[in-house]
């Protein structure tokens, strides 16, 4: 593992590099860092390069100000450049975005499709926030100004896990639940802002020509499972998978399950 870093907007951007082959990076979400990924990483690392970054805000990333999804996207991009010279002599990898990573990726793609031999939502959604959504978001603006990050961490996040096998993960929330001791309240506000006011993108799952693949809980709150299958049908070539037994939390609800499916997909393209 390398760790890496650059400035951008002269703040602090930290990514890890794993492993050697096709480039694919894994994009955490909100309330989250790098470190989700673990389980993955260590599944994935002898047959790909991994590259992992801290989206500004979380991790050892610096937040910067007024920043949105679309800033988030040119990030990925400047790493994209540095690592693997995209779009250079054909080269192209693979993003999988997790819940506001898959925003970001939705993002990058429709502005620099060439970059992406394939890409993935992990409990995402290319639909805009609807009346309902922003109002719950706006609502959780106010408890973070109120009773700060952490606070709303504790509170919000046994909510990511299937209520049927909570017991079960309890391991797990509490220790999303002490990473997120990390975040400032100007960091997950600004995550909030920058997703309500993400618009529409289910035109990039039209138009994007190749391969994109689909995880999806079924008991997902956060990304509802009616919602996600709307979308599937939209690319020309999707792939996608239902983990039966998991909420917004999939790479560590099913980890096995969620592996498998990542190393098929990403052997098969």
């Amino acid at each position: 593992m390398e760790t890496k870093s650059f400035l951008f907007q002269n703040k602090k951007i930290q990514y890890r590099v794993y492993g050697e082959g096709k480039p694919v990076i894994l994009l955490h979400g909100f309330g989250e860092d790098s470190t989700v990924w673990q389980p993955q990483i260590n599944f994935l690392k002898k047959d790909f390069l991994l590259i992992v970054p801290d989206i500004p805000g979380s991790g050892e990333s610096e937040l910067i100000t007024n920043a949105n999804i679309d800033t988030y996207a040119e990030i990925i991009k400047e790493i994209c450049d540095r690592e693997f010279q995209f779009p250079l002599q054909g080269a192209e990898g693979v993003i999988i975005g997790h819940s506001m990573g898959g925003y970001i990726t939705l993002a990058l793609a429709e502005k620099y499709p060439q970059y992406l031999k394939a890409f993935g939502l992990f409990h995402s959604s290319a639909f805009a926030d609807n009346e309902e959504k922003i109002e719950a978001r706006k609502k959780a603006i106010d408890f973070i100004k109120d009773k700060g990050a952490y606070t709303f961490l504790k509170t919000s996040t046994p909510n990511l896990f299937t209520q049927e096998y909570k017991d079960e993960h309890a391991d797990n929330v509490e220790t999303l639940i002490e990473d997120g001791k990390k975040f400032t309240d100007g960091a997950l506000i600004q995550y909030y802002e920058a997703m309500i006011a993400r618009p529409d993108r289910t035109l990039v799952l039209k138009s994007f020509p190749k391969p994109i693949l689909f995880i999806i809980g079924q008991q997902d709150q956060a990304i509802p499972f009616e919602s996600s299958m709307k979308q599937c049908h939209l690319p020309s070539l999707s792939h996608v998978h239902i983990l039966r037994q998991s909420a917004h939390m999939g790479m560590w609800e099913e980890e096995a399950k969620a592996n498998d499916i990542l190393l098929s997909f990403l052997t098969e393209i």
